[in-house]
């Protein structure tokens, strides 16, 4: 019965053995030795943590005994660990006779900071995956941490003889590039399965579901990232379509299958069923990115690994719509997302994950359970929550990488080492330093909305209004008996401008000038001059007021004098306009008076001035 799923699972994969699957390298650059300085194309391995987004110098040592690497180091008293004030060790082994994973195992138990494995065969580089479960104790897999990469059967040759020439081997292991970083979002895939009965594998998956939840929902609450899960399925060839395996193992008739998780049909739960529950998963994705709330996937995938695994029989869509429900979820979406799994139909969400598994441009086709996709790039390496954060952070355009991506475990701060080579002012704490997960960036500042101007390395100045307020403006500023002077003015220019008073730079230093000693004040004769600090003090013989507009000096009776008189015409002028106005009123107000006195005495008699219009009134 095993051999029938296995030969089934065999025919699945073949279909997709014609598709292209990728290696994906990084640079090595060989530093010394002259005779093989250059640079070179690595394979990553599939296991351990690649520095993504980072380099690593080191030396290369190739071992007197064990060339291979498949017993540990420690059985031959040898250490690879490198003194303090030395460069890392790259230790170079051979290929063959035991698996990739563990070469790497007993380097890094030797104190190896990173792998070389060099080719046995004259052939394009190839991907080192991981040993498989059933052939392979893998205890140690997850402890692997170091990098690995496979280099060419020349280049390895040449490394060895130049070693072996007495020649200390440097070079620089380089992952800058290894992720495409275009721009301030990154989108990421990860190919995996609802499977728990998987082994080992299976057991990574769930805990780093778990593990990564966390990171993941941050990243995608804030907008940083463009998360999309997938499931692998394959088809099942016509000229089986009527066997037990394809019956058991697919769903719509042949259309999408999935291994069974226990590889007997005697037991346990079947292919299809596994294939159902990645379908509900993927429609649970397609959901909830719907109402913008994309990250909920990740409690539901979680939830679902612990409140309904294989080995408790809550393997079923009973547990999952219960799942689905705790979480608020839309369940009759869900269900019409999921459409027909029993018809002779095409199942849309299925046939769309089947067309994505097929490479496209610098991505290769997804054959291996996990996997995870950066900027359509392949992820290579250990599938860890740190090891997978860096690469995502190595997806993001420096500078605008979020918060997560430069914390100390995962990012080391450049600037913290001489200011990372930037310019600084110590005084205010201003510096151009910018830490990104890549390195540094030397860009001066803004700082309490003053953008600063300059090369970032040498030199940065405050510009624009309210310059001032930050360190001066970058001018000369000095204070002395409770006097400030500064050279910095609140404009829109970045110049820094002496006082009247001072003559300089404006930037390093301002002097006073001396007005009486070059006489450019205090010079009439009566004068006295006294310099003083940005400015100058003018005095007059006895009897004499200074008048410092007109540098002279004035006799200072003759000013109050003036000053008596024109009080004094002042006050004859305010007495004649009263007695004027006084006077302009009285005649008004006898003018007014005589009006209504005449007034009154014409009701009663004639007045001279007043003609006679006496009307004859005759009764009849």
């Amino acid at each position: 019965m095993k051999f029938g799923v296995l030969a089934l699972s065999f025919i699945l994969i073949l279909e997709l053995a014609f598709g292209t699957f990728l290696v994906e390298k990084n640079n090595l650059k060989v530093t010394s030795p002259d005779s093989i300085k250059g640079v070179y194309e690595c394979a990553i391995g599939n296991f351990g943590i690649p520095k993504y987004g980072g380099t690593l110098v080191g030396t290369v040592v190739y071992p007197m005994s064990n060339h291979k690497g498949c017993k540990s180091f420690s059985e031959f008293g040898v250490s690879f660990k490198s003194s303090p004030g030395s460069l890392p060790t790259f230790l170079l082994i051979d290929r063959g006779d035991c698996y990739f994973a563990l070469k790497a195992w007993n380097a890094q138990q030797a104190g190896a900071a990173a792998i070389l494995v060099s080719d046995n065969k004259l052939e394009p580089l190839i991907t080192m995956d991981t040993p498989e479960e059933d052939t392979a104790n893998a205890d140690y897999l997850e402890k692997i941490n170091i990098p690995s990469a496979l280099i060419s059967k020349s280049l390895g040759d040449s490394i060895k003889s130049a070693i072996s020439d007495g020649n200390m081997v440097n070079m620089k292991l380089d992952w800058t590039e290894s992720v495409p970083h275009p721009d301030e979002r990154v989108e990421y895939e990860l190919w995996t399965d609802s499977n728990d009965e998987c082994g080992k594998k299976c057991d990574t998956q769930i805990e780093f579901l778990k593990n990564f939840k966390g990171a993941a929902q941050i990243l995608e609450k804030g907008g940083y990232t463009q998360f999309t899960p997938h499931y692998i399925s394959w088809y099942c060839p016509k000229a089986f379509m009527l066997s037990r395996q394809c019956k058991s193992q697919c769903i719509n008739h042949g259309r999408y299958c999935a291994p069974d998780p226990e590889q007997d049909f005697t037991r346990g739960y079947d292919g299809k069923d596994v294939v159902v529950q990645n379908l509900r998963h993927a429609c649970v994705f397609r959901v909830v990115n719907e109402t913008g709330k994309a990250w909920k996937w990740w409690d539901y995938a979680t939830d679902f690994s612990v409140r309904c695994p294989m080995k408790y029989n809550k393997y079923t869509s009973e547990c999952a719509d219960e799942v689905i429900k705790s979480l608020g979820i839309d369940l009759e979406k869900v269900y019409l997302c999921m459409g027909d799994t029993e018809g002779d139909v095409e199942n849309p969400v299925l046939k769309a994950g089947q067309e994505s598994q097929v490479g496209k441009g610098s991505r290769g086709d997804v054959t291996i359970l996990p996997t995870l996709v950066v900027n359509n790039r392949q992820y290579r390496g250990k599938l860890e929550k740190g090891a997978v954060l860096k690469a995502i952070c190595a997806g993001f355009q420096e500078s605008t990488e979020p918060s997560i991506c430069l914390t100390e475990d995962q990012n080391t701060n450049e600037c913290l080492e001489n200011n990372g080579g930037c310019w600084q002012d110590r005084a205010a704490n201003i510096t151009a330093c910018l830490d990104t997960f890549r390195g540094r960036l030397c860009e001066c500042p803004t700082v309490q909305g003053v953008k600063f101007v300059g090369d970032g390395y040498t030199h940065c100045k405050a510009s624009g209004a309210l310059r001032c307020g930050i360190n001066n403006g970058g001018c000369w500023r000095e204070t002395r008996g409770g006097y400030t002077y500064s050279a910095c003015t609140d404009d829109h220019s970045s110049v820094c401008k002496c006082p009247p008073g001072f003559r300089g730079d404006g930037v390093k230093s301002c002097e006073d000038v001396d007005e009486c000693k070059e006489k450019l004040a205090c010079q009439c004769p009566e004068c006295k001059c006294k310099n003083t600090w940005g400015s100058y003090e003018c005095s007059c013989r006895k009897g004499l007021f200074y008048l410092r507009e007109l540098d002279t000096c004035i006799g200072a009776f003759g000013a109050v004098k003036l000053g008596w008189s024109f009080v004094l015409i002042l006050l004859l002028a305010l007495t004649a306009a009263t007695l004027s106005g006084y006077a302009i009123y009285k005649y008004r107000i006898r003018h007014y008076m005589d009006s209504e006195i005449r007034s009154i005495m014409a009701q009663y008699m004639p007045l001279d001035s007043q003609p006679n219009n006496t009307e004859t009134h005759m009764d009849f």
